[in-house]
């Protein structure tokens, strides 16, 4: 996302309606691990989202309920989030979602050993897969103190960094599907945001699938909103309401007399389950 996603640091850049369903598979096919334990149905948003530093007021969430968005991402937590959350607690999201919002949970988790940035929580090689499932373990709670409930998605922010080389990117494989496959164990469904030069390519690129994410929200910044018509990679993949595109960053919208910074993205994928 631009550049409120982590902290300490500016955005690293590698390269220049509305409607929900729930579906009892969706996205299922995508993940590993999954058909033994008995899932929640997933909440399925197609529509437009947006994501913002900070969760807007109250107030400002209603103001802008006018069918232009239908869900928001929000940041629930990480060492490297960038904004503290003065809005976002349990009786928040009980009230926006009252409104008729769906909730994206967003958590900022540790960083690649190769990135460009200042970030104060990295993975090695050594630590990727014990630091991969204490952060899902901490995202876990952290959804659940808001009362996004077992069956929920939590995406996992990962930002640009050198998929070439050939150790970060091995490092940065172990940590998600170490994270993956945590949060899988306490039915919470696994997402990705990466940029589709580089981190979300590492994920749909991968040969071995195992405990990889099973929804990959891309970064692709051509103002396009779709999550099929640019979609960069195999077209088997991240089927079945499992894709989401970060297609306008930075754009400074007014709506009842709110104005809100946000980033703008193509949604068919999950949701939060609230309650």
């Amino acid at each position: 996302m631009s550049s409120h996603r982590l902290s300490k640091r500016g955005r690293y850049i590698a390269w220049a309606a509305t409607g929900v369903v729930v579906v009892a598979g969706a996205g299922i096919a995508a993940q590993t691990s999954m058909a033994a334990r008995s899932w929640p149905a997933q909440k399925t948003y197609t529509g437009r989202a947006f994501d913002t530093c900070t969760a807007p007021s109250l107030a400002a969430m209603k103001a802008w309920n006018t069918g232009f968005y239908g869900a928001a991402a929000v940041y629930i937590g990480g060492k490297n989030r960038g904004c503290a959350q003065p809005n976002l607690t349990a009786s928040w999201v009980k009230s926006v979602s009252a409104v008729g919002w769906k909730l994206i949970p967003l958590y900022v988790g540790a960083q690649p050993p190769c990135q460009t940035s200042r970030n104060p929580e990295r993975f090695t090689a050594s630590t990727a897969a014990s630091l991969g499932a204490s952060n899902a373990k901490d995202a876990i709670a952290k959804a659940a103190a808001l009362g996004m409930k077992p069956g929920s998605p939590i995406y996992l922010n990962m930002e640009s960094y050198d998929i070439t080389n050939k150790a970060c990117n091995d490092a940065t494989l172990t940590y998600v599907r170490s994270f993956t496959k945590t949060l899988r164990a306490k039915t919470y469904r696994a997402g990705y945001y990466g940029f589709s030069s580089s981190s979300a390519r590492a994920i749909a690129t991968a040969k071995d699938r195992t405990d990889l994410p099973g929804n990959l929200w891309y970064a692709l910044w051509n103002n396009k909103n779709t999550t099929t018509a640019d979609w960069p990679w195999d077209p088997k993949l991240y089927t079945n309401h499992s894709r989401a595109h970060q297609y306008m960053v930075n754009s400074k919208e007014t709506r009842g007399g709110y104005t809100v910074t946000v980033d703008r993205n193509a949604w068919d994928a999950p949701v939060a389950l609230i309650g």
